[in-house]
């Protein structure tokens, strides 16, 4: 059972992220991904901005990324994320995105994550407040 509720929202495709092939490019996913992970985490009450202060916070461990259909020009995404997993260190973040045309998912994916102290670069344990923000944020 995931920790956190979904976040969703739609994304409209834009002109420099479409390819010589004609659809958004791979690693505009990638970078989909990133932004609906700092968003979601800056809704909980974990911007960037309050990691960088605490000294501590996320960075990616590993991506998984299936391109499942392409996203043409033009076109519009729902973006959905949530949090499936916390545990001492690290924690997995879920992707999923549909074509608003029809319906239809067009990319799945999941991030690992782990909480690091800035300064030294280690693992440290993820705090209980985030794990309780996380688990406890309700989408407007």
């Amino acid at each position: 059972m995931p920790i956190s509720k979904v976040l969703e929202y739609d994304r409209k495709v834009k002109p420099e992220e479409i390819d010589i092939l004609g659809h958004v490019n791979n690693q505009v996913y990638l970078d989909w991904f990133m932004e609906a992970a700092t968003r979601h985490s800056a809704l909980a009450g974990w911007p960037i901005k309050r990691m960088l202060e605490a000294g501590e916070g996320w960075v990616v461990r590993r991506h998984e990324i299936d391109y499942l259909l392409p996203v043409p020009p033009g076109d519009t995404v729902k973006v959905r994320t949530w949090v499936e997993t916390a545990e001492k260190v690290s924690s997995e973040r879920r992707y999923e995105m549909f074509r608003l045309s029809d319906g239809k998912k067009v990319c799945a994916g999941l991030t690992v994550w782990v909480w690091i102290n800035y300064r030294t670069g280690r693992p440290s344990r993820i705090p209980d407040q985030v794990t309780k923000d996380f688990s406890e944020w309700t989408p407007a």
